[in-house]
């Protein structure tokens, strides 16, 4: 068997910069929605009292991959990552093992690109201002994410005073309270999602969140009214209806399939986006393997053009 390119954490940063990101997952999103790009859904394996484990498989562009990767909430306490895990990734034609990336520094990239693609597909068209909900590492990747497409200034929030200092001092943006978030153009809210941290009378007239941390059953950061009083955007309705920010209205009975589209659609022109400078948008992001794909295939791509250095092992 042929050698394995393996792209560590830092490799996988070096090979995607935040503006190739969003590109990538822009494309991604728009070659799912054409149908060239296959993804089956999400699988979950609990670890009961840790976590739980999720296989995400997709096939485009010649490759197959398969994300390998946990998220275990209790980690911080034992110094470890929350989120750990390896993308695969094989020839489509002939199965061919190519490379091993890690699926940490894949989901940070495509989760803060999504944030930006959403925000430019469904935000206003004069919105400039961003607050941060969460600043750990996905909340820190929308940021850098939605900088590199020309948002800003931020306010970066978090219970964590040396997380919210840290990620406002990045981007000379400022520390604040959740209201103060909610004073901006774009909020993105990135938090475990075990709490919820928006309510309806948080919403204001014209402005577009992005829901990125109910990525699960039982997770939500909205409550189930504010969800139903939004315009409603999601990255996929099978996945978002049954794991994602969307799921407890739908289980309530206050929000339809025909009430909510999806950001695919959206993108390929086929599906109204904001219907009004007033409406207050909402885009419910569970993650997709095709997102992943995207990452991967501009990770290889710059692997293939010398821009980056892998490490490679055999099996």
């Amino acid at each position: 068997m042929p050698k394995i390119h393996v792209l560590d954490h830092d490799a996988v940063l070096a090979a995607v910069s935040p503006a190739a990101a969003i590109d990538a997952v822009r494309k991604g999103f728009l070659r799912h929605y054409r149908g060239d790009w296959v993804m089956p859904p999400k699988v979950y394996l609990d670890s009961p009292g840790f976590g739980d484990f999720r296989a995400m498989p997709a096939r485009g562009d010649g490759i197959a991959i398969l994300k390998w990767i946990s998220s275990f909430p209790g980690n911080e306490r034992r110094a470890l990552p929350t989120v750990m895990g390896m993308v695969c990734v094989s020839d489509a034609e002939t199965s061919e093992p190519l490379a091993l990336l890690d699926a940490a520094a894949v989901t940070a990239l495509r989760t803060g690109a999504v944030a930006a693609v959403a925000a430019r597909a469904l935000a206003r068209e004069d919105a400039k201002t961003v607050g941060i909900i969460g600043c750990g590492l996905h909340g820190a990747w929308a940021a850098r994410c939605l900088a590199a497409d020309g948002y800003g200034p931020g306010v970066c929030v978090d219970p964590r005073v040396e997380a919210q200092e840290a990620l406002a001092e990045e981007f000379e943006w400022s520390g604040g309270q959740t209201q103060d978030a909610f004073a901006c153009d774009i909020v993105c809210c990135v938090t475990p999602g075990h709490e919820t941290v928006v309510d309806a009378g948080d919403l204001r007239p014209g402005m577009h969140l992005n829901m990125l941390g109910a990525d699960g059953p039982g997770k939500a950061e909205m409550t189930i009214g504010a969800v139903a009083t939004c315009a409603l955007f999601c990255d996929e309705w099978a996945q978002a209806s049954h794991g994602g920010e969307l799921t407890g209205a739908v289980e309530a009975g206050l929000v339809k399939r025909e009430q909510v589209t999806d950001l695919g659609a959206v993108l390929a022109g086929r599906a109204p986006g904001r219907p009004g400078p007033d409406a207050v948008t909402m885009f419910d992001s569970t993650g997709l393997a095709i997102q992943d794909l995207a990452i991967t295939a501009a990770a290889l791509q710059a692997l293939r053009d010398g821009h980056v250095e892998a490490q490679t092992v055999e099996l």
